[in-house]
């Protein structure tokens, strides 16, 4: 198991969203400091709690800057909202200035991303598909031509090329049980949402696994958890308690802006459809730790959470949620840090 990290640029109203991207790339910085292996960042516009981050390859591209191993993964670019000839030219030029560390996320993305984009959620899943098949022939061929329903192009050369040949790694993420099964099948990696309990997930892990096995590819499955690391209950209780229920307000905080319940079911968005993530706002400080929807103690309590999952799972990497909520830098910082010098050389 490699251990990663991941961020969704939570904007708390109270804090500049030029603070906010200063204190992330120092957090980046850090991160390839003690050793980690990955840092994802999401893609996402229009709903500030969620998410501030419209443009996470230019983010990736300044981080890389600033460090010196660590690699960079964008989770995920919504495929059905891009013009997919363009975004293959943006992609390779990133995995250029990176150095070849970029690994790349594409997915239909959140569903109330379609009404603020102007764009028809019926159509996400063929216009994905078919974004897939001219990003790969763009990375792969020469020159190539397209005719599809949403896209056509004629003799195109996509310019510049990818410095990892053929392209750089792919990963998907999602919530429906199609998503998981086409990944395994393509050999790509999977993104599991951070916050659903392992046992709801745990229908989806198989039949990424079983996919996979069935195409003989290999599985890569990273599980998202927030993290936040002290040296007691009471005190770690009072440094995170706030920010982590404000993480669970900030994900169910775009609901206002979803498509009626009986389009999002027709239209192959069911579990936005189910009141989940309206849920995660009743749990308490006690159900989360619980329920490990995060991992919240001492290193070595943690620590223990990790392998009870690892014993549940073939999990290829964690990908812990350091900054969530509006969490003060210093924070983010020490839970880094605990986890570096505590957790990690425990899976070495």
């Amino acid at each position: 198991m490699q251990f990663g990290l991941y961020a969704e640029l939570q904007s708390p109203p109270e804090k500049p969203h030029a603070e906010l991207y200063r204190e992330f790339l120092e957090q980046m910085e850090h991160a390839d400091r003690v050793g980690f292996a990955v840092y994802s960042v999401i893609e996402h516009h229009f709903f500030q709690e969620f998410s501030i981050s419209a443009n996470p390859l230019a983010l990736i591209c300044a981080a890389a800057q600033r460090t010196r191993s660590i690699r960079f993964r964008v989770a995920l670019h919504t495929l059905p909202l891009v013009n997919p000839m363009r975004l293959a030219g943006e992609i390779a030029a990133a995995d250029i200035i990176c150095g070849g560390r970029l690994e790349t996320g594409l997915g239909r993305g959140h569903a109330w991303l379609y009404p603020a984009s102007n764009a028809d959620l019926a159509e996400s899943r063929d216009r994905f598909n078919e974004a897939v098949e001219i990003l790969i022939r763009a990375w792969t061929e020469e020159r190539f031509s397209f005719e599809g329903k949403y896209y056509r192009c004629r003799d195109l050369s996509i310019v510049p090329r990818p410095l990892q040949q053929p392209y750089p790694p792919l990963f998907t993420g999602g919530t429906s049980l199609s998503t998981y099964e086409l990944a395994g099948r393509r050999g790509w990696g999977m993104f599991l949402p951070p916050l659903l309990p392992f046992k709801v997930m745990e229908p989806s892990i198989n039949a990424y696994l079983e996919a996979a096995e069935k195409a003989k590819q290999q599985p890569r499955i990273v599980y998202i958890r927030p993290v936040y690391l002290g040296n007691e209950p009471a005190e770690i209780e009072r440094e995170v308690k706030p920010a982590l229920l404000r993480f669970l307000a900030c994900n169910a905080s775009p609901v206002k802006g979803l498509p009626p319940r009986d389009e999002l079911l027709a239209k192959g968005y069911a579990f936005y459809a189910s009141g989940a993530l309206e849920s995660l706002t009743k749990l308490s400080y006690q159900d989360i730790g619980e329920q490990e929807i995060a991992f919240i103690g001492t290193p070595a309590e943690v620590t223990a959470q990790i392998k009870r999952l690892q014993a549940q799972a073939p999990i290829s990497e964690l990908a812990i949620v350091s900054n969530f909520g509006g969490l003060e830098h210093w924070k983010v910082i020490k839970t880094q840090d605990l986890f570096a010098r505590h957790v990690l050389p425990a899976f070495v």
